[in-house]
């Protein structure tokens, strides 16, 4: 009974260490890429997208190609 509760113990205390080492690998790669993109609306339907992905037309922000000739 000895042997099993001295094992168990080992067993839970590597488990916690391993546990913590590979947290703090897991937070390190979400702080860094955290970081967030621009966001704007679409003018002619009001959708949000990343700015990199919009279409620029007079200063304006398009879903679309489509939403840019429309709202022309």
């Amino acid at each position: 009974m000895g042997r099993l509760l001295f094992f168990a113990v080992i067993f839970v205390l590597i488990f916690w260490i391993l546990k913590k080492l590979f947290r703090k690998d897991f937070d390190a790669k979400n702080i860094s890429s955290s970081e967030g993109e621009d966001m704007v609306c679409c003018d002619y339907c009001n959708l949000h997208l990343p700015k990199e992905e919009s279409v620029i037309r007079d200063n304006k922000f398009f879903c679309s190609e489509e939403h840019a000739r429309l709202s022309s």
